[in-house]
């Protein structure tokens, strides 16, 4: 059977498309190339027709997901403080912490990135490097960008930790409280 020209690209994008989902609902090193293949219906050896490995297909996740995270955060320019702001209420909620498989791909996926070769490592720090870059021209202050970029994917990381959803909105109420008060003091850079 012969496939159309544009059957294959458009199978590696179903297949990075679902193994993005996957990793950020369940990890990545949790499920195998089989698995991966199985979810989008064809079989395992399959795969190799578009990722040379495992590590290859993980690459190509970490790139797709920070960058729609990197459009999504506002941090390639054209947003502004009140944008900003609306975007780290969303991110410091309930919805974020109960699916992943939707949200930003630093709090799923970062445990993995930084066990990952030096290669997927440097791509990832360029992503965030150009969010806190982002943040840090709304804001105004560096430090202050990395501030809250560290609070906001530690406090998700936190209440995700965690089983009751009433700590889970504490953590996320109370790390918002924090950042709502650093963004009003004057800045000192």
């Amino acid at each position: 059977m012969r496939y159309s020209a544009g059957h294959k690209s458009e199978t590696r994008e179903r297949l990075l498309q679902s193994s993005a989902l996957s990793a950020k609902k369940s990890g990545f090193s949790t499920v195998g190339v089989d698995g991966l293949m199985k979810a989008i219906g064809l079989s395992g050896a399959a795969f190799y027709s578009h990722f040379s490995s495992k590590d290859a297909l993980f690459a190509a996740i970490v790139e797709r997901e920070l960058s729609e995270s990197l459009e999504r955060l506002g941090g390639q320019g054209g947003a502004d403080r009140q944008r900003l702001e609306r975007c780290l209420k969303q991110y410091l909620s309930m919805a974020h912490v109960e699916q992943p498989e939707s949200g930003c791909a630093l709090p799923t996926l970062g445990a993995e990135v930084a066990r990952a070769d030096m290669q997927v490592r440097e791509q990832a720090e360029q992503w965030i490097c150009r969010l806190q870059q982002g943040w840090a021209e709304i804001l105004e202050s560096e430090s202050l960008a990395w501030s809250v970029l560290s609070q906001c994917v530690g406090a998700l990381v936190v209440a995700r930790m965690l089983a009751t959803p009433d700590v889970q909105r504490t953590v996320l109420r109370s790390s918002h409280e924090q950042i709502t008060r650093q963004l009003a003091l004057p800045r000192a850079e």
